[in-house]
């Protein structure tokens, strides 16, 4: 993907997460349906976008799948474990280890590693951000949310955090309304922001508000 203009995109350039981290961006067509009738196709924020809108029901989204853990791979796990064991004060050793876990789909691992980092540093946000991740590959939108709100909290002005927010609350937790506001804070801080999908965080937020608000269900 050609590298975007600060001011036309989220803004990642002093803050560095996993790759994956914006896999979440992916889901966003999925999560916001069909505008006009036309689903955007989905892809992986690191790989080529799947080429052209695209008709039909909105398929299952898939989590991407983790690399196969080659042998230079677990054995740079190892020694990170040793020296984690070894140095537990090492926060940059026990976010290594917890990226390691990350890219390998270790994603219990991975929390704890991160977990044990922002106990020795509670204010790298972008740990934060890459553990909601690993929290909603887990099947915990909850606590995913919980850490993005933390990864806001001591820092701000993160967008990441603040767009992955938006995602689970509308995919994964039916809240419109929620992602709407997780998404307009993010305009606050970058108001021409773009997902890695191309859309315009302005104007999605602007089609979504003209959607039917789903009604309770009758007693």
């Amino acid at each position: 993907m050609a590298k975007q203009s600060k001011k036309q995109s989220i803004n990642v350039d002093n803050q560095y997460v996993r790759k994956e981290t914006l896999y979440l961006v992916s889901l966003l067509a999925l999560a916001v349906g069909f505008f006009g009738g036309v689903m955007f196709a989905v892809y992986k924020s690191d790989s080529t976008p799947v080429p052209g809108p695209s008709m039909g029901p909105a398929p299952q989204a898939q989590a991407p799948q983790p690399p196969a853990a080659d042998p230079g791979r677990l054995s740079m796990i190892a020694e990170l474990e040793k020296e984690t064991q070894a140095n537990p004060a090492n926060e940059k050793a026990w976010i290594e280890l917890g990226n390691a876990y990350f890219d390998t789909g270790q994603h219990e691992k991975s929390i704890q590693a991160y977990r044990r980092a922002l106990e020795i540093n509670p204010n790298n946000a972008n740990v934060w951000t890459d553990m909601g991740v690993m929290y909603r590959r887990s099947g915990n939108p909850q606590e995913a949310i919980k850490s993005f709100d933390k990864a806001a909290e001591v820092d701000p002005k993160h967008e990441i955090s603040r767009m992955n927010k938006g995602i689970v609350l509308l995919h994964d937790m039916n809240d419109m309304e929620g992602a709407i506001k997780a998404w307009e804070e993010l305009l606050e801080i970058n108001p021409v922001a773009v997902s890695p999908t191309g859309q315009s965080i302005d104007q999605m937020v602007q089609q979504m508000k003209k959607q039917p608000q789903q009604q309770e269900p009758a007693n």
